[in-house]
């Protein structure tokens, strides 16, 4: 049975319990309930489900804590994802009196540990070995951001293989659910009504309900649509806005075409970011940014642009070795402005003074988006927001959208007939580049054969609350300033009035400028919905219906009705049509067939 932890306004984000011994003086109130509900029930296995930024670690140490004590345990094991995670681990231990040793590889443990921190990767190397100090010590293993021991068949066996004996286990997660349908390790899953089988947590606590006690900042997502252009393999030049519907491969050169660094798309963004941070600074001083970036080379492109836009070298973070660890750390103490990262910072790296984000990658999961977004949502005082930064991508403002929304990882789910339907059915090759323990130039850039050509970049809108604001605006503009500069500390409810005061000004200002002048798209962001690609095929369907229909009542064949709507309405063949002129063309079939009745 999950127990969901309720938005406590009767209780303070740090709740004063009676905290176990060798801990804190205080725990949040999702922490004393997730401990006494293990204490009461005291079992072998247990998953919490927490948000990223409401203190993982901080329970699971505790409870370890407690264990060690109470003599139910005689050591402690923490597998985490990456190199730089275990030390984090064994840093925060040792804040409490955990001594674990991040570096141990092989041998007898010296005494003056209480137990090791390993990776995933390092477990799937020897995993007799850790069985083997499984069997000889009572031990709790913490296994951190579980999902990843479903990343590969070696992985999963490697862990039930070590620790299928441990006295005691405890798995933490902030993403519960994978794209793919590979079970993980000593997760619970039960079968509900449809036949299908979803993980089952022993402790949830959302972000919804993170968001209300005030544990996590809320977020602001600012969305920048723009004009792009590139060449195919063919020799094609294509245009394309970001935003409009457009097949699948259209939308992936379009994406990387914006996150190009040698366009305008990329600068311009950059620059209303580092706008952003300067506001933020006002309350917040030590604020910083992280740009997350695909591969090497962009990240390195991207942190030269940073250079030159504030004068400052940004810290770079490429792989996740020793160095990388060390330049996290000396980020995190500092109150440097910009850090430019690979992947690897998405995940569990604790910066709480990370602030404001740039989503410059085309990893498109939910799993990867939510960790991503979860470096910023830390909160240390009551009214700080989170800013991030994001590409006019249908998947990705879908995922901003649905920030409060709590998913379990399924099994049993249809591998094809599925596929289309589940906005989460991602391809297992998009989860393994999510998920890469290194940051290795894969060649990701060379997968869809392109040239990016030139972008632009325009404000696009704002999503807060799974609500949109905002018209577009050009940067630099009068408009786009207005939203950049929403003050750094502010209640959630504030936020959203805001917003709402912003966007009727921009109406106001927009209706007194003559049409001449209007060369956006001048519409509330509500009014100008982002068609996915699901949706293009539905339109497409819809209009293929209608013209099959109008077949049989004019005698006439598919290709010249096709042909003739295109010469009435203009515009590309029905693949290539954007949403607005294939719902022109249906109206058009429409008036053709009422005529004829």
């Amino acid at each position: 049975m999950t127990t969901t932890a309720p938005s406590s306004h009767h209780l303070s984000p740090a709740f004063p319990g009676r905290a176990p011994w060798g801990t804190a003086n205080k725990l949040r109130a999702w922490q004393q309930g997730a401990m006494e509900k293990y204490l009461q029930e005291q079992p072998r296995d247990f998953l919490a489900v927490a948000t990223p930024g409401a203190g993982k670690t901080t329970f699971a140490l505790t409870l370890a804590s407690w264990l060690l004590h109470h003599h139910v345990v005689q050591q402690v094991t923490v597998i985490a994802p990456t190199e730089h995670l275990k030390k984090q681990w064994a840093a925060a231990a040792a804040r409490i009196g955990i001594k674990l040793d991040p570096e141990y590889s092989a041998g007898p443990l010296s005494k003056e540990y209480d137990g090791v921190a390993l990776t995933y990767a390092g477990v799937g190397v020897r995993p007799m070995l850790h069985r083997n100090r499984c069997e000889q010590r009572k031990t709790l293993v913490i296994l951190d951001e579980i999902h990843h021991a479903g990343d590969s068949k070696s992985w999963g066996e490697a862990c039930l293989e070590a620790f299928e004996p441990a006295t005691r286990r405890l798995a933490l997660t902030g993403t519960p659910f994978r794209s793919d349908t590979n079970p993980i390790p000593f997760v619970t899953y039960e079968e509900r009504n449809d036949g299908i089988r979803r993980s089952s947590a022993d402790y949830t606590y959302g972000y919804g309900n993170a968001l209300g006690d005030g544990v996590v900042r809320p977020v602001i997502f600012l969305s920048y649509s723009g004009n792009m252009r590139w060449r195919t393999k063919a020799g094609d030049e294509i245009a394309a806005r970001l935003g409009e519907p457009m097949t699948k491969d259209a939308v992936s050169q379009a994406w990387r075409t914006a996150l190009d660094p040698r366009g305008d798309w990329m600068p311009n963004v950059l620059r209303a970011a580092d706008q952003r941070l300067t506001e933020v600074r006002k309350s917040i001083p030590d604020a910083g940014g992280l740009v997350i970036a695909s591969d090497q080379e962009s990240a390195r492109a991207y942190a030269k642009l940073i250079r030159e836009i504030t004068g400052t070298r940004p810290t770079l973070v490429l792989s996740d070795d020793t160095g990388a660890s060390h330049r996290i750390d000396e980020f995190s103490e500092s109150e440097d402005r910009w850090m430019v990262a690979v992947r690897m910072v998405s995940e569990g790296v604790d910066v709480p003074r990370l602030a404001v984000g740039v989503y410059a990658t085309t990893i498109s999961t939910p799993l990867f988006f939510a960790q991503a977004v979860g470096r910023f949502v830390r909160s240390r005082r009551r009214g700080e927001t989170a800013s991030v930064f994001l590409p006019t991508i249908p998947s990705l403002l879908g995922f901003a959208n649905e920030m409060e929304v709590e998913r379990d990882h399924t099994l049993d789910r249809p591998k094809k007939a599925g596929e289309d339907e589940d906005p989460y059915a991602e391809s297992e090759k998009e989860m393994a580049e999510a998920e890469k323990q290194q940051d290795e130039d894969t060649g990701e850039q060379d997968m869809l054969p392109f040239e990016a050509l030139e972008s632009d970049a325009v404000f696009d809108r704002v999503l807060y609350n799974s609500a949109e604001f905002g018209m577009q605006a050009h940067p630099g503009s009068e408009e786009e300033q207005d939203y950049l500069g929403i003050p750094g500390l502010l209640e959630p409810d504030q936020v959203q009035l805001l917003l709402q005061k912003r966007q009727a000004r921009q109406i106001a200002h927009s209706r007194k400028k003559p049409d001449t002048e209007a060369d956006l798209l001048e519409l509330p962001a509500e009014r100008r919905p982002v068609v996915s690609h699901k949706e293009m095929l539905e339109l497409r369907k819809q209009l293929n219906t209608m013209v099959g229909a109008y077949v049989h009542q004019s005698g006439k064949p598919h290709g010249v009705i096709h042909t003739e709507l295109r010469r009435v309405c203009g515009g590309p063949p029905s693949a290539e049509a954007t949403a607005g002129q294939i719902r022109e063309r249906i109206k058009k079939v429409q008036e053709w067939a009422t005529r004829m009745r």
